[in-house]
């Protein structure tokens, strides 16, 4: 690497003396960087984080193509007055499902829950039950017989009378299935005050345009329909999943802005006032003089375009690329402007501190871009391509949150290098030249660089460093890893207040988080309904499916099935017949009567349409896919996975192979494969660390003393993790090889200076170098701080993880480091050897 910087000293001779033409040049670029990366919006869709070929995402992908989108838009109609709710629905209903996609002129919605016909669904509501659930019906039926039969014995006595009864869950539940079945005759809460349509999109839900056009298209249709003139307190609320998207991406874009704009400023104005400083101090030393106070106070912004211009310029660069190659950053991508922006400036402070030192010591201009290029570009260089080519090592991961953010990571480190080696010093040479910047120090201020003086209780700081390390290895087992989505997730209070508005009507609680087995053709529903329910049955331990639901389960198609199903009932309306019902007269006893009195095969015509629908594709097609139902909530990624390890393979006895498709099963997947691939991606990322500071340092000696610094920074930081009870999760599991790309900058500092300036030296390496390492450090800690702010859960931890790594590191550096370089030189055995 000296060989290389050796060789390119008349290219940063070059870049002083035709400083104009090389930022003209940087200009144009930024200029297309930035008409490139407007075009970037941020994709919140978790199944574009895993591979297309997964067929948990291709199962999706068809699903989408086949049903529709999962989610919905619903609107809430209140007033005081019931009938003009339900004018006001059927004359909105018409035109919402006549609205028009932008982009192909293809139907919105295909759908919309409204009407039921009840009636017809009380007197056969059995018959459209699956056999899972006669059985349970039947099962319960047994029971109260026998109940029934215990209590007409005069000898019988109960023990548990005078006890408090236990609740009749099965009864809850069956009588929680009746009402799914045959519901409410329109979308109504209790006191009928308020009613809700939901609308079901004929596209995937997770395009943010298409949702955001959806909404406007509904709002356009409720301001022309006026809705005073139906009723003048009648108020109308747009809610739904979609709207929860909408409201998800939207915001979080936002909060992205406002992070990078707080972050940015807060970085800036920090090194500003380092850069004050450090030109102050060049031109008087620490002596005090008003006039040139007040000249730099001025000059203020000029610091400020030194630094922050190029930075700028290479972020244009790097987003740019980044629209080329994905079109769209997500939500981990979407972090790194700020992140960039603090661990670029790294690069900056660097640099200028060296290149103000230089000026300070009475060099030109260009003697001092030269020497600054020398020594400290190639140090810079060491640890920018050490960070750089660590997170190219994330590229070849299949999940893409790993992989997207390596690529623009590691092309924007690499950018920032090249616009803080060669933008900056022509920036500094034509604000020299034009008199913005004058960093020639006076005679009096150039006094000489004390070089001795040993490190201060060196052995005690090292005997506290290692407890630490001894104490994070001891902890490191009860490092947990955060699986529960929901503590992930934001809370949006504007949406939640109209959730409870749609929840007054709906709470779907049986029907959450379905998957969907999308078939070839009808034939193909047996077997795979048949495949689940053993799965059901055989799995007594660890359950994960609750039911699983086809159009032939509800409505049997065949006249083998519908023969079957009235012999069943005619079998339940014998046990609704035995002499110890027969006289029960309450109510759920007179609704299962009603219910099963269904004598004769039903025509499917005669089947409601918004039973028919919900086993509908967009093409019209009938019964073509599985509904499966989950046990448990999927909120946690651990009942996720195990849902998935069910559903997400499905053989049936045929031979052929399904998939089950859904958004908890992408997500599953995911939580799979970044738990498979994060060590592998750490362990790469190190190996890659370990190379190149070893092709640096030339020398196994030097390479340890370098990384000495990252590794027990490392095993502190997860420390500070389980100190603080914080948590490992999907978002913040990149931070892990990014701390090991960036939290080895400070050692190669430190160390090439130390190198520079021989035994004895630690002391005023750390008073040089070491301040600029802790400046650098704090900068990028800064930036990832600004993530501290967000309202996302996970971005948050993002920012708290960063933070404390490179922290760590640079604790390690400025303590550790430090402390076994003197020990070692009281011992003897300098590392210059």
């Amino acid at each position: 690497m000296h060989q290389v910087f050796e060789r390119l000293r008349p290219l940063i001779r070059g870049v002083v003396r035709h400083a104009v033409w090389v930022l003209l040049l940087a200009a144009i670029l930024s200029t297309l960087g930035v008409r490139q990366a407007i075009n970037l919006r941020i994709d919140t869709d978790l199944a574009n984080l895993i591979p297309p070929e997964y067929p948990s995402v291709q199962a999706l992908e068809r699903l989408r193509e086949t049903v529709g989108g999962e989610s919905e838009a619903a609107i809430a109609i209140q007033s005081p007055s019931f009938e003009a709710n339900k004018a006001f629905a059927e004359a909105i209903i018409p035109q919402v499902l006549a609205l028009r996609t932008e982009a192909d002129d293809e139907n919105v919605f295909q759908r919309v829950e409204y009407r039921k016909e009840t009636d017809f669904l009380k007197q056969n509501a059995l018959y459209f039950a699956t056999p899972a659930e006669l059985d349970l019906l039947e099962n319960w039926l047994d029971d109260k017989i026998v109940e029934a039969r215990l209590d007409a014995n005069p000898m019988f006595f109960d023990l548990e009378d005078e006890e408090e009864a236990e609740p009749d869950s099965v009864g809850e539940e069956l009588s929680a299935i009746y009402n799914e079945i045959v519901s409410k005759e329109y979308p109504i809460s209790d006191d009928s005050l308020t009613m809700v349509l939901r609308f079901f999109p004929a596209e995937a839900s997770s395009d943010i345009a298409f949702i955001e056009h959806a909404y406007a298209g509904i709002d356009d249709v409720i301001a022309a329909s006026d809705p005073a003139s139906f009723h003048p307190e009648m108020q109308i609320t747009t809610a739904g999943r979609l709207y929860r998207q909408m409201t998800e991406i939207t915001t979080i874009q936002q909060d992205v802005l406002d992070s990078f704009g707080s972050g940015v400023l807060a970085v800036l104005l920090f090194v500003v006032a380092y850069f004050f400083y450090k030109s102050y101090t060049a031109r008087v030393g620490w002596t005090f003089r008003g006039k040139v106070f007040l000249a730099e106070l001025v000059r203020v912004p000029i610091l400020a375009m030194v630094i922050g211009l190029p930075l700028l310029m290479s972020l244009s660069w790097t987003f740019g690329l980044a629209d080329l190659a994905y079109g769209q950053l997500n939500l981990m991508t979407s972090t790194l402007g700020l992140v960039l922006f603090g661990l670029g400036i790294d690069y900056g402070i660097h640099f200028y501190a060296r290149y103000s030192e230089e000026r300070a010591s009475g060099k030109s201009v260009i003697d001092a871009a030269e020497t600054t290029f020398a020594s400290t570009g190639q140090a810079i260089t060491i640890g920018a391509l050490t960070t750089a080519m660590a997170l190219f090592v994330l590229v070849v991961a299949d999940f893409r949150g790993f992989s997207q953010f390596g690529f623009i990571a590691g092309f924007g480190i690499l950018f920032a290098l090249m616009a803080m080696l060669f933008v900056m010093p022509a920036l500094l040479s034509v604000f020299e030249r034009i008199g913005l910047l004058n960093m020639e120090a006076s005679a009096s201020s150039m006094a000489p660089v004390s070089k001795g003086g040993r490190y201060p209780a060196a052995r005690g700081v090292l005997a506290v460093s290692v407890l630490a390390v001894v104490a994070a290895i001891v902890f490191l087992p009860r490092v947990e890893f955060e699986y529960r989505f929901g503590e992930l997730e934001p809370t949006y209070e504007e949406y939640e207040a109209r959730r409870d508005i749609v929840r007054e009507v709906f709470n779907d609680r049986r029907r959450r988080n379905p998957a969907y087995v999308v078939v070839d053709n009808a034939d193909q529903i047996a077997p795979v309904t048949a495949a689940l329910n053993a799965k059901i049955e055989s799995d007594s331990l660890s359950p994960t499916i609750d039911r699983v639901e086809s159009l032939q389960d509800r409505f049997p198609m065949t006249a083998e099935a519908q023969a079957e199903r009235l012999e069943r009932l005619a079998g339940i309306r014998e046990l609704l017949d035995d002499k110890y019902l027969r006289e029960d007269d309450s109510e759920d006893m007179e609704r299962l009567r009603l219910a099963a009195s269904t004598e004769r095969v039903l025509a499917f015509e005669e089947v409601p349409e918004f039973l028919r629908e919900q086993f509908t594709s967009k093409t019209g097609e009938l019964g073509n896919f599985v509904i499966i139902y989950p046990l448990h909530g999927l909120s946690d990624g651990r009942q996720s996975m195990a849902f998935s390890d069910d559903v997400g393979f499905i053989e049936a006895d045929d031979g052929t192979v399904h998939h089950a498709g859904s958004t908890s099963l992408v997500a599953a997947d995911m939580l799979k494969l970044m738990q498979g691939e994060a060590p592998w991606m750490v362990l790469a990322t190190l190996v890659i660390v370990v190379l190149l500071m070893f092709i640096n340092f030339g020398t196994l000696r030097w390479t340890l003393l370098a990384l000495l610094p990252l590794m027990v920074g490392i095993l502190w930081m997860l420390l500070l993790v389980e100190l603080f009870g914080a948590r490992l999760n999907f978002y913040n599991l990149i931070v892990l090889p990014a701390v090991l790309g960036i939290g080895n900058d400070a050692g190669v500092h430190l160390v090439h200076r130390y190198m520079e300036e021989g035994r004895g030296s630690i002391r005023s390496v750390l008073r040089s170098t070491g301040e600029h390492v802790a400046i650098g450090s704090l900068t990028t800690m800064i930036g990832f701080a600004g993530l501290l702010l967000s309202f996302h859960p996970g971005l948050e931890s993002i920012g708290q993880l960063a933070v404390m790594g490179i922290g760590a590191t640079l604790a390690a550096a400025l303590f550790f480091l430090p402390a076994l370089v003197q020990w070692l030189e009281d011992r003897g055995a300098p590392a210059s050897e």
